[in-house]
């Protein structure tokens, strides 16, 4: 059934709730109004933004692994378990407020991804939020625009059409170039995030 009315963060009525709904029916998510694929930017006209889907896979999983960060934790490109990461990919694309976006060059290369939650709350009077997670781009081709084409979308077209009040991300206190980007694009650092590992059993 599509999700309530009362939460959702626009406010469908009438013949738009009816094309919502419809594209509800037809994609299973509440993201359905982002339109994808989209253009990534005029100075890469061949390349375009898309959901991932589980063929992706691979693609994805070699962008979560190019990254220092990661390696220090433990996932690194040595240590993929692949059924792990299916399992993951599956569980997001299952979830109707979870999508994971891809840019993607007009040869099919894989080059960038970012996993998008949307979140209704009660805070700020009743706010909705738009949650970007996982951000990567490709080692050999960052510095080139992609990442800050792929979080422009995000702020100027994702978000409005979702009818959010917010964009937020956190990252792991060791990306200093990252802070800076995401500064740069006009996020500001006004909250400290607090995580706890859950112990293995």
């Amino acid at each position: 059934m599509p999700p309530s009315c009362r939460w959702l963060p626009w406010k469908p009525c009438g013949r738009r709730r009816e094309r919502l709904w419809s594209r509800w029916r037809q994609t299973g998510t509440v993201l359905a109004p982002l339109a994808l694929p989209a253009p990534l930017s005029a100075s890469l006209p061949d390349a375009v933004l898309r959901h991932a889907t589980p063929s992706d896979l691979d693609a994805i999983i070699v962008l979560l692994t190019d990254d220092d960060v990661s390696v220090e934790r433990g996932h690194g490109p040595e240590t993929v378990d692949r059924a792990a990461y299916l399992r993951g990919l599956e569980a997001v694309l299952g979830d109707p407020s979870n999508t994971i976006v891809l840019a993607v060059l007009g040869d099919g290369r894989v080059v960038g991804t970012m996993q998008l939650t949307l979140i209704p709350g009660m805070t700020r009077g009743g706010a909705s939020r738009l949650l970007v997670e996982a951000v990567r781009v490709s080692s050999a081709l960052r510095s080139g625009g992609i990442g800050s084409a792929m979080l422009r979308w995000t702020m100027d077209v994702a978000a409005p059409a979702l009818g959010v009040a917010l964009v937020q991300l956190t990252s792991d206190a060791r990306r200093s170039d990252a802070h800076r980007f995401y500064e740069r694009l006009g996020f500001a650092g006004s909250h400290r995030g607090f995580k706890w590992a859950v112990p293995a059993n």
